[in-house]
């Protein structure tokens, strides 16, 4: 008679089979990820994954909540591991991110360039989605809190996210070419423009 699976063994199959996803969906994108090929990557049969995901969708959502998660906690430590200091957080959670994105260019790819359903079908998703969303403008609060910049924090981080994504997503698509126009050259002029500029304009 099979073993009763306890919660934790459903839990770490579930990461294997997030593991295994990861990679198939960087590698081939949505359109040539398949449940058979997934059950192939960790050597069950065919119809094992769908014991626990419903459809690639339903994996999708799952792989891309516990990045955005794996993201969130990055953010958060980089932001608590700092002194009051507003340009020092902000400066780490700037460093946080950059690390992630390097480190992890498969998960930060499937968090940010691949769009699902927000119609409530993935809870855990949209609250992981969240949760990494409000690291992205922490940092910003405390900045124009003490008049170092002005304008709506929330808005400021999303124009600083919108910059440093881009920024990241051209050197992970090797774009950049150093050394003159290479990735710390290009972010460091990049945000000197912007920190200028929203320092100096007139507060609305």
């Amino acid at each position: 008679m099979p073993r009763a699976l306890s919660a934790t063994d459903v839990e770490d199959f579930r990461d294997r089979l997030c593991d295994a996803a990861t990679k198939i969906f960087a590698e081939k994108g949505l359109s040539g990820f398949t449940m058979r090929e997934l059950a192939s990557a960790i050597g069950v049969s065919a119809m094992t994954p769908y014991r626990y995901f419903k459809d690639k969708e339903d994996i999708l959502a799952a792989v891309r909540a516990r990045a955005f998660d794996s993201f969130a906690d990055v953010m958060e430590a980089a932001f608590a591991s700092v002194s009051t200091d507003p340009i020092a957080k902000a400066n780490a959670a700037g460093e946080a991110y950059i690390r992630f994105a390097f480190e992890n260019p498969q998960s930060y790819h499937l968090m940010f360039e691949v769009n699902q359903a927000e119609d409530g079908a993935y809870p855990d998703l949209t609250r992981a989605a969240d949760r990494a969303k409000a690291t992205l403008t922490q940092h910003i609060h405390p900045l124009v809190e003490r008049g170092l910049l002005h304008g709506d924090p929330e808005l400021l981080g999303y124009v600083f996210w919108a910059a440093l994504h881009g920024v990241v997503s051209l050197k992970l698509a090797d774009k950049l070419e150093p050394p003159k126009y290479g990735f710390e050259n290009v972010r460091d002029e990049l945000f000197r423009a912007l920190t200028f500029g929203l320092a100096n304009q007139t507060s609305q």
